[in-house]
């Protein structure tokens, strides 16, 4: 116990001697967080801008004008002609336009199909969606209502004009993300992707600076000629470090940001300790690779946004090509993830997602075992 303890205080001098250790691992966890969590503190957009053209001119365009005006989501730009409209598309004025043709009214008065046109700008996927969600809502709503008026005018009660206007009523429940904002989805995962980047660059720079420095051997003695004890003396002090981290982030960023953990804390706790031991690992297996922590610090830096998208966070796993679900599964924040996601966003425990738990215990256990193999490497060389 002396050993690993003198290990740690080591290590503590060495963090605390280093300017860009101690800015990764102690300053940028926090700093990033609030940062890039910032961005999507207001969760969704609201008041995205939408060209209309009326060239029906009826009561029903007028009052299909000020439904879609009145949601939150969207703001109304009259058009002249669809070449204005598409001119401040052009122009980046509009997201999009929206075409109301001659004759609408007749035509959902005589029980005939109109035609209405909305052209959106698909290369920004967010406003693309929200616009057609919205835009599709208020046109049912509005024709549905006009046809009820219309079967109440022919005599019809309201239980059977009702049925006439909507046979089919679906009950629509969103869960876990009710307001099917784009923040709310992406918040929980961002949180963990800085927490594993941060704590994933800084051990491996920190082990890489360690080799580049022939000081292997020199832990490797304190240890008492103990890998095991040098693997746990060096990972403890970061373990204790992203731990706190890690509640912080659950208790004040997820607060701040309006993300509710619907599962347990314990269950969180659990599983986020077993993430971070795994991050150790590898970023110490990493680091053992590098002859230069600038090295490290460079390749690691651009690993971020790489990791994240094989992950199947960002993209549905099943969708992703072979190779890349392969990749997938050979990274710890794959399986942490969705059991992450599961207990903070649907209210899942361990035991709903025990086969993650398994695959991260064995790439812990397989990650272990090939750093131990190549601090044994390395002390061999090192005494050559």
């Amino acid at each position: 116990m002396k050993d690993i303890f003198n290990i740690m205080k080591r290590e503590v001098r060495n963090i605390s001697g280093d300017s860009s250790l101690f800015l990764i691992l102690l300053i940028a966890p926090v700093l990033y967080a609030f940062m890039y969590g910032s961005i999507y503190l207001n969760k969704g957009e609201e008041k995205v801008k939408l060209a209309l053209i009326d060239d029906d001119g009826s009561a029903v365009s007028r009052l299909l004008t000020d439904q879609l005006n009145a949601t939150p989501m969207i703001e109304i730009v009259p058009a002249s002609n669809i070449s204005d409209a598409q001119e401040k598309m052009y122009q980046d004025e509009v997201e999009g336009y929206f075409y109301i043709q001659k004759d609408l009214e007749k035509y959902i008065l005589s029980q005939k199909q109109p035609n209405v046109n909305l052209v959106l700008n698909a290369s920004r996927f967010l406003p693309s969606s929200d616009l057609l969600s919205t835009v599709t809502k208020v046109c049912l709503t509005v024709g549905a209502g006009v046809r009820k008026t219309y079967f109440n005018k022919q005599g019809m009660g309201e239980e059977e004009s009702m049925k006439m206007t909507n046979p089919i009523n679906m009950d629509y429940r969103p869960l876990y993300n009710s307001g099917m904002t784009y923040g709310s989805f992406l918040l929980p995962g961002l949180l963990a992707i800085i927490l594993q980047q941060t704590l994933l660059i800084g051990v491996a720079a920190g082990f890489t600076s360690e080799r580049e420095e022939k000081k292997i051997p020199e832990v490797y003695k304190i240890s008492g000629f103990s890998i095991s004890k040098l693997i746990f003396g060096k990972g403890i002090l970061y373990l204790c470090i992203f731990m706190i981290f890690g509640t912080f982030f659950t208790i004040v960023n997820f607060s701040l940001f309006g993300v509710s953990v619907r599962g347990s804390f314990i269950d969180l706790a659990f599983i986020t300790a077993l993430f971070i031991s795994s991050v150790i690992v590898l970023g110490m297996l990493i680091g053992s690779f590098f002859r230069s922590k600038l090295f490290a610090f460079q390749v690691l830096v651009f690993s971020s946004y790489p990791i994240f998208l094989i992950t199947g966070y960002s993209m549905p796993y099943q969708s992703l090509p072979s190779a890349i679900q392969v990749m997938s599964d050979l990274i710890p924040t794959s399986p942490f993830l969705k059991i992450y996601i599961s207990i903070v966003q649907a209210g899942g425990s361990i035991a709903d997602n025990i086969d993650s738990v398994i695959h991260l215990l064995i790439l812990l256990l397989v990650l272990l075992i090939l750093l131990i193999l190549r601090i044994q490497y390395i002390l061999k060389r090192d005494q050559e």
